[in-house]
């Protein structure tokens, strides 16, 4: 099982990027994705969900209308496009899949998002 995130990176305030979970080992269509992120000092945080086909997303309120979550479920890759990033989206980002009715998880293992002048 292997989920591997990309895209991080150093931006500007109000700058963007898209962060990229290439997933495999697993039956991906089977499991709810989620996107968590862990500043320094910080407990890690749910930032956004999405469910098995995609069709309902949530959104942690500190990211409502900048941060879009997405799935491909014939690609097996989970996407986050930031928009209007600030400062405090500073963080390690990890994705992770949830099996539905399960207490089976899977994490990868992060990407530096560095938001700074």
């Amino acid at each position: 099982v292997q989920l591997v995130e990309s895209g991080g990176g150093l931006v500007q305030p109000g700058g963007s990027l898209r962060l990229s979970c290439a997933a495999s080992g697993f039956t991906f269509h089977y499991y709810v994705m989620k996107w968590y992120r862990q500043a320094p000092g910080k407990e890690r945080e749910l930032v956004a969900g999405v469910t098995i086909d995609g069709g309902r997303k949530s959104y942690a309120d500190s990211v409502k209308g900048r941060f879009t979550i997405s799935r491909d479920n014939r690609k097996r890759t989970l996407s986050l496009q930031m928009n209007d990033l600030k400062v405090e989206d500073t963080a390690v980002y990890f994705c992770k899949a949830e099996g539905m009715g399960t207490d089976t998880a899977y994490w990868g293992q992060g990407t530096q998002v560095t938001v700074s002048s």
